[in-house]
């Protein structure tokens, strides 16, 4: 059972059944809080509550509300004055209809809260609209008042818990113009299919394992200052600059996600990739790795050059490469083995004779 301060006390009203709940607050913040101080002397900055006629400072109670009208006249309201409104959601949790979840526009998604069952009594029917709206697969459009104001709200199931989402009206949430890019471009199947790649290469994530980074290293710089040590310098942001290059920046995206992941990454980027640094007219050109050749180039015995009847070809270290010529070129580890043609050869050794004892070379040409 949750051990916090109900912010509203009231029933939630599904159809003739009455569910007596308690709202509470299902989120809470855990951003630091910093105060004003004085930068002279360190003293705090404090606002007083200062009433304008007779200039004197009041307390909280003797502090109420009121309307202030077109032309400045102030209008009191009281507590009892909102408190008989006549309409049944000031105290009420009016479901008005239950629809898909996917109806609901995240846009509209306002403050989160669990609804309470309030005592022994509203157990049964409070689990009653639990089950229901688990087994339709729906969620429950309600209105309520809270704070001075009538609201919308969408109820859900979480775990054992009916939670309710505070839900902004249709006229508040604005229209998407002028937000998209207003160029014709066109996207390419090829970068589609790369975006794919990347977002399965992402993954899926556990929410749970994200935590806020940004308030855990304002926590270290107040626990240095405190202790009067020296603060570590900041990393070096990463360079953002104008991508010229869609394709290239995404397949190296790709291959990163691939290799945090521990996975390997093929390469397949073009040869080049420029990215513009922002604020700078001129983009940097940055040579991608080349793929060693096994090709070496061609060698001259005796200073004559090696021929081929088809393409002139040039020597690896270890495997010969050439190419549907009409005498096959002959490695002196099968020289013995093999016949050889009258073709001439580009191999440094001469094709084996038929002497079983011995092996004759042919005599090589001095320069």
């Amino acid at each position: 059972m949750l051990h916090v301060r109900s912010i509203w006390n009231g029933a939630i009203s599904f159809g003739l059944v009455s569910i007596p709940i308690k709202l509470v607050n299902a989120t809470e913040s855990h951003s630091i809080s910093f105060r004003q101080i004085h930068l002279e002397d360190g003293g705090r900055i404090r606002y007083r509550k200062v009433c304008e006629l007779d200039e004197r400072e009041v307390s909280s109670t003797e502090i109420g509300k009121g309307y202030e009208d077109a032309d400045g006249t102030i209008i009191p309201i009281t507590d009892d004055d909102l408190a008989h409104l006549p309409i049944p959601t000031a105290k009420t949790i009016e479901i008005v209809a239950f629809v898909p979840a996917d109806r609901i526009d995240p846009l509209q998604m306002d403050a989160a809260y669990y609804l309470q069952a309030g005592g022994a009594p509203a157990a049964k029917p409070y689990a009653l609209l639990r089950e229901a709206l688990k087994r339709s697969n729906k969620v429950a459009i309600a209105k309520y008042a809270l704070r001075g104001r009538e609201r919308l709200g969408m109820l859900r199931v979480v775990g054992d818990a009916i939670a309710m989402h505070g839900l902004l009206w249709p006229d508040e949430v604005r229209a998407p113009e002028g937000v998209a890019p207003d160029t014709s471009v066109t996207v390419r199947d090829k970068e589609l299919d790369l975006a794919d790649a990347l977002m399965d290469t992402l993954g899926e994530v556990d929410l749970e394992d994200l935590h806020d980074e940004y308030r855990e290293a304002v926590e270290e710089v107040v626990a240095a200052k405190a202790a009067g040590e020296t603060l570590r310098e900041a990393p070096a942001a990463p360079s953002s600059g104008k991508v010229l290059d869609l394709m290239a920046a995404l397949e190296k995206s790709v291959r990163a996600a691939k290799e945090s992941r521990g996975e390997e990454a093929h390469r397949t980027a073009e040869p080049e990739e420029a990215v513009e640094a922002e604020g700078e007219g001129e983009a940097e050109v940055r040579r991608l790795p080349q793929r060693k050749s096994t090709r070496t180039a061609p060698k001259q015995t005796g200073g004559k050059k090696s021929t081929s009847t088809a393409k002139k070809t040039t020597a690896a270290p270890r495997k010969s490469t050439a190419k549907k010529t009409t005498a096959s070129k002959s490695t002196a580890k099968k020289a013995a083995a093999k016949k050889t043609t009258a073709h001439k050869t580009t191999a440094k050794k001469a094709p084996a004779t038929k002497s079983p004892t011995k092996k004759t070379t042919s005599p090589k040409r001095t320069a």
